[in-house]
């Protein structure tokens, strides 16, 4: 089983439009970051976890042909807004793509693509089959769980993923009791770290580092980063041993 995270970057992406600060600016191709997005596959299965405006070019650079399903961490744009880019794999298969995520998620996808669910739908129009999930919930596909968990986006309850012992904690700046016991004995955590400065919705790079701290996973990959972090070969050298900068196209083996 692989895990592939296809983007690493937070909203804007980086380098961000018009910007020339040093990561925007720099050569070094981890700070060359899509929006966050992650894939699973085994030899008969392919999920993706989250869609967002990068992930044309993420599908085509990850060269993936064939997609069972996606999984929606949260309804804001930069996970969600390129779901229409599935359209590919809906008419390679001949059937409506199934889009897993919390009721409240599911009801802005079909409020912002409406034309989707039409009754006498453009033909060219994509298909997707809503199902509704929520914490604790366990998805089987052929040769993996994806369980769901609980986590915030400041005020706003979003999900996270685990995968044997694998999670991936995206836009997070606060982890319930509960879901943080789940995360004990991880071989793998990719966790939300912005900044440097804190952030009423996401972890900064001093909270996530003490997030890691208490939950001890064997080795911790930071995402979501933002161009204010600073270019990785210098922020980089601020992190403990077992943590790591990650970068688009780091692939696992679970």
């Amino acid at each position: 089983m692989k895990f592939t995270l296809l983007g690493t970057a937070t909203s804007q992406g980086i380098p961000v439009i018009a910007c020339d600060c040093p990561t925007c600016t720099s050569d070094d191709p981890r700070d060359k970051r899509r929006r966050c997005s992650a894939l699973l596959q085994t030899e008969r299965s392919t999920v993706v976890i989250d869609v967002g405006p990068d992930f044309r070019q993420q599908m085509l650079s990850s060269q993936v042909k064939n997609l069972d399903a996606v999984f929606l961490t949260h309804e804001h744009n930069d996970h969600v807004i390129g779901l229409d880019d599935l359209r590919p794999f809906i008419f390679r298969r001949n059937s409506a793509m199934r889009i897993y995520a919390e009721q409240r998620v599911l009801d802005e996808v079909l409020a912002r693509f409406k034309y989707a669910f039409e009754f006498q739908a453009y033909p060219g129009a994509p298909r997707f089959e809503l199902i509704a999930i929520k914490p604790g919930d366990k998805i089987t596909f052929d040769g993996f769980i994806v369980e769901a968990l609980r986590v915030f986006h400041g005020n706003l309850p979003i999900l996270g993923f685990k995968v044997g012992r694998l999670a991936y904690l995206t836009d997070t700046n606060r982890v319930p009791n509960d879901t943080a016991e789940i995360l004990l004995d991880l071989d793998i955590l990719i966790l939300d770290a912005l900044r440097k400065q804190e952030h009423h919705s996401h972890f900064n790079l001093s909270q996530a580092l003490e997030f890691i701290r208490e939950v001890q996973p064997d080795k911790a990959y930071l995402i979501h980063m933002s161009h204010l972090l600073g270019p990785t070969k210098e922020w980089s050298k601020l992190l403990p041993s077992g943590v790591y900068a990650s970068y688009d196209g780091l692939q696992f083996d679970i």
